[in-house]
């Protein structure tokens, strides 16, 4: 049986980040944070927290945390169907920890956040990566649930199909002409235009450049601006030109502010949603209101692809 207290403590540490702030969250002094989780490292065998600035979770001091945080799930919805079993008061609100790409997080992923916040008493704790690696923190125990591009197995998930986010290059009609003039677009001109990048997990750039003849060896230089909203400004202001979702830029689309370098040459990129299978139940109503949203705003997903 494992020590609850002593997993409370933990996820209290890896949640705040520093054994102080835990023990300010769970009422109690620093040291019997410390002393829970030193019993806790004697029972399991093996170190769960690494001391430092933050505190960050070993692989199995993450695993355990899901744990504790999937447990919190099932409680709530047990006192959710059934308040008469566990009282008001003794069960804790629980605290989801997803991963999400910025440009979903941007867009169409807040009106799921928000469908989900007001028909239950759950919290969310959001982390920002790429959505070709928001798997990974999946199955490091990171996170109980993420959008993802990966449609391949995850171990111990599920996998929705959620829809197509289009991303086409675009920048301001004076970038436009002043780097490609007369000649219009082609790969020597390409590898001399700045271009924006997100972040060292963004490929989008570079894969868009490789359909059209520029390879890694003549990548053209680059800014990193890791913000979506700088990003979509960053172009606007003819600084770069850049891979941006059209959910994002449709109304600089529309006004001719923001012009695809090359018509009907974008890239769509399937997104999934997976989360921890044993947390299934305890996140249906979740997994729904993602699945809406994705489809309100997003391109459903051609399967003969």
């Amino acid at each position: 049986m494992l020590d609850y207290a002593g997993l409370e403590a933990l996820a209290a540490v890896l949640r705040e980040g520093s054994f102080d702030r835990a023990a300010r969250k769970l009422h109690v002094t620093p040291s019997a944070i410390s002393q829970r989780i030193k019993l806790l490292e004697e029972r399991v065998g093996q170190v769960l927290v690494m001391r430092g600035s933050p505190c960050t979770g070993t692989e199995a001091g993450r695993r355990l945390c899901l744990h504790v945080e999937q447990v919190a799930l099932l409680e709530n919805e047990l006192r959710r169907n059934n308040p008469e079993l566990v009282p008001e008061g003794q069960v804790q609100r629980p605290t989801l920890k997803l991963a999400v790409n910025a440009d979903s997080l941007n867009s169409w992923f807040v009106d799921a956040m928000a469908a989900f916040t007001q028909g239950g008493n759950e919290l969310l704790d959001i982390s920002i990566d790429d959505q070709d690696h928001t798997a990974k923190r999946i199955k490091e125990g990171e996170v109980i649930a993420a959008v993802t591009a990966s449609s391949s197995h995850i171990t111990g998930c599920n996998i929705w199909p959620l829809a197509n986010m289009h991303y086409v290059a675009a920048a301001s009609p004076e970038f436009i002409a002043r780097f490609f003039g007369g000649a219009g677009i082609n790969p020597q001109n390409l590898s001399q235009a700045p271009l924006l990048t997100y972040g060292r997990k963004d490929a989008m750039q570079d894969k868009w450049l490789l359909q059209h003849g520029v390879t890694a060896r003549h990548a053209p230089p680059r800014h990193w601006v890791p913000s979506a909203h700088a990003f979509v400004r960053a172009s606007l202001a003819g600084m770069a030109w850049g891979m941006h979702p059209t959910v994002l830029i449709k109304e600089h689309l529309q006004d001719g502010s923001l012009v695809e370098l090359v018509p009907d040459s974008g890239i769509s990129v399937p997104l999934y949603w997976a989360h921890a299978r044993n947390a299934q139940a305890g996140l249906e109503r979740l997994t729904q209101c993602v699945i809406n949203a994705a489809q309100d705003w997003l391109d459903p997903i051609d399967h003969r692809q």
